[in-house]
């Protein structure tokens, strides 16, 4: 635990974009409490990212949901800015796990949703949209419909669509798990890609995969199995901008399996298995 709280101390200060006091979340299921996250502290500096990774349900995007506002709070507090934030805000740019782009409008409006959600007027918005259009690569399909493009190509519009609206902090819950091995090796190159072309916001990133987490994020945050607790804040060594071979090295397989021991422990504590 002491290697957590130097991580917070280290990151902590008015200075934070996001940071978590004291956490806790429990839901009633079957009228029984149902604890899902236990006393969660952490700072994520601004341009930030961070990913989160743990055992299946050990309240990782609980957590996400928290932060953007889908959820309550038990106990504790989040703290964007060092304010109190409960609701929903345009500060706030949410990626969700399917690309939840309407059928019924063009990738280009699609990717000016956000926009016009906030009241910014149609031409203006449709610019803008058009200029995160091309950042991620999907100049020339402004007129297409959803159903006429690939998986990858969907999430980029995805992608564009959180991006456009600008927010300080971006929050992603695992956006390539639907996609094949291959595709999702590209999406994060390009995700890193637009990020640091896009001026690098704070990014809270939740995912499965350890290798993901790695490539992308500047420290991982890993939980504890169900109720989720902080097992340890990881630095990355690995300098930006980075490329896809970094996945093959030495370095990069260690740490990988560091990560991999900590969540398998848990995962059969969990299970009442012994470790090892």
């Amino acid at each position: 635990m002491a290697a957590v709280q130097g991580a917070v101390n280290q990151a902590g200060g008015p200075a934070l974009k996001l940071e978590a006091r004291g956490l806790h979340k429990h839901f009633i299921k079957r009228g029984q409490p149902l604890e899902v996250l236990r006393d969660i502290n952490f700072g994520i500096a601004p341009g930030e990212f961070v990913a989160v990774v743990g055992a299946s349900g050990c309240g990782k995007t609980t957590l996400l949901r928290m932060a953007d506002g889908l959820e309550s709070i038990s106990a504790g507090s989040l703290l964007i800015d060092g304010q109190e934030r409960t609701d929903p805000g345009p500060d706030r740019g949410f990626v969700f796990q399917q690309d939840t782009l309407m059928p019924w409008r063009t990738v280009l409006k699609n990717i000016a949703l956000g926009l016009e959600l906030q009241g910014k007027p149609k031409r203006a918005g449709l610019e803008q949209a058009r200029r995160f259009l091309e950042v991620v690569g999907l100049a020339g399909f402004e007129q297409h419909y959803p159903h006429e493009l690939s998986g990858g190509m969907r999430q980029r519009a995805n992608l564009a669509r959180a991006f456009c609206i600008e927010p300080e902090l971006l929050l992603m819950d695992e956006p390539f798990a639907a996609l094949d091995a291959q595709t999702r090796e590209i999406m994060q190159s390009e995700l890193l890609r637009i990020w640091e072309r896009t001026a690098g916001g704070t990014v809270l990133f939740i995912t499965h995969q350890i290798d993901e987490a790695i490539f992308l994020a500047d420290r991982i945050i890993v939980l504890t199995a169900r109720p989720g607790r902080m097992k340890d804040i990881i630095d990355v060594p690995f300098a930006r901008p980075r490329d896809l071979e970094v996945k093959r090295t030495a370095e990069f397989g260690a740490l990988y399996d560091h990560i991999w021991k900590m969540i398998e422990e848990e995962v059969r504590v969990s299970m009442g298995m012994r470790s090892g």
